[in-house]
């Protein structure tokens, strides 16, 4: 089970007696919003592609939505998100609990800069109803993340 293989990793890290289990689900943006208690900016969505055949996978803030250009200026091709059976294939969590956390060999994550202005955030942890708060340091370290990107819209005030 994909939140017992994030469970293991966290033990490892000290960290397992902070993943939230929540009685309700958390597969969405709003409901994690309502289950954590916070506004939904604040949920970090693991979004997944696939980029020349391997699984990326994005987190952004959960008011952020995916700028094609940006992405396609960042990766040099068009955005393909993973089918719900792609995404449990590749990462081992299925869709609602895909996480950056516990992943293998061969996912490559980033995130992007509007998780930046929070300081944490709360990315699943691996099944429809958990989640953890982290700082932005944290969650790159815990995440193994290629880096910061900005391929994202709609998330700052214009």
């Amino acid at each position: 089970m994909s939140i017992e293989r994030v469970r293991a990793y966290f033990r490892d890290l000290g960290r397992e007696q902070d993943i939230l289990e929540f009685p309700v689900s958390s597969a969405t943006v709003e409901l994690a919003a309502q289950a954590v208690g916070v506004i939904p900016a604040r949920i970090a969505k693991t979004l997944s592609f696939l980029v020349e055949d391997k699984c990326v996978l994005i987190v952004a803030a959960g008011d952020a939505k995916i700028d094609n250009s940006k992405y396609k200026a960042q990766f040099h091709t068009k955005a393909k998100m993973l089918t719900a059976e792609q995404a449990l294939e590749m990462t081992g969590h299925a869709v609602g609990g895909v996480c950056p956390f516990a992943n293998p060999e061969g996912v490559t994550t980033y995130l992007d800069i509007s998780l930046q202005r929070f300081d944490t955030v709360f990315p699943a942890a691996g099944s429809s109803n958990s989640a953890i708060e982290l700082t932005c340091p944290e969650l790159a370290e815990y995440a193994h993340s290629a880096g910061w990107i900005d391929v994202c819209k709609g998330w700052q005030d214009e």
